[in-house]
């Protein structure tokens, strides 16, 4: 198995082989279309890469019943991701909600030392037998940074990090995000692309050796 990660620009070509080894016959969503459904499918269709310890990643319920994901790590960095080939044409706006416990401390997220973030969403782009030119879009809740703001990751210029929420929105509160996904590539790499190959969800903190909490709603994609 392999995942976005940000050691090293290598681990976009392993990701690039695993997407390549999708069956030819798997679905291209079109409409109004979940990507996950936490509280119905639990973590079904989703796989889990370690990379330095694991991150409790446990489907947990609220107050409602609502199904969630909750992530908890104390210095530990894995991820699940989930590969799905998504018509951008047909439905380009990534929806989820998700809050966090807290922060992290005295990072600075635009070097390799302090890429952590309490929660985090990617979007995945393929580049087919091109391997390198595989790309990530990187919704992440920033500890240091600035609302709004976006940079390169610190160790490949192939992913884009967003800060979509900071600490200005304070930790124990539910946000809602929608973002039109063909639009954000646009934006940051320039270039319109139709479809969208892998979606994951990352809690890390093995660079900082911090704890974290975060719970993630449910990820759909929409025409609207």
């Amino acid at each position: 198995m392999a995942f976005l990660h940000k050691s090293v620009a290598g681990t976009l070509a392993a990701l690039v082989l695993l997407l390549l080894g999708a069956s030819a016959g798997e679905e291209v969503f079109l409409g109004s279309i979940p990507l996950s459904r936490f509280g119905v499918e639990g973590l079904d269709g989703w796989e889990e890469k370690v990379f330095a310890g694991r991150t409790a990643y446990t489907v947990v319920k609220d107050s409602s019943g609502e199904g969630l994901l909750k992530a908890h790590t104390r210095g530990m960095a894995s991820g699940l991701f989930k590969k799905t080939s998504v018509d951008l044409t047909q439905t380009p706006f990534l929806n989820w909600t998700w809050k966090v416990e807290g922060f992290y401390r005295d990072l600075d997220e635009h070097t390799r030392a302090g890429d952590d973030y309490p929660a985090r969403v990617y979007i995945v782009f393929s580049g087919g037998l091109f391997f390198w030119r595989t790309r990530a879009l990187n919704y992440v809740w920033s500890s240091a940074g600035v609302k709004g703001r976006d940079w390169p990751n610190a160790f490949t210029a192939n992913a884009r990090m967003v800060a979509l929420r900071s600490r200005e929105d304070g930790a124990g509160v539910w946000y809602p995000e929608k973002r039109n996904i063909r639009e954000d590539f646009k934006r940051y790499f320039g270039e319109d692309i139709k479809e969208a190959d892998a979606i994951a969800i990352m809690t890390d903190a093995d660079q900082s050796g911090q704890e974290a909490t975060a719970w993630y709603g449910d990820l759909f994609m929409s025409e609207k």
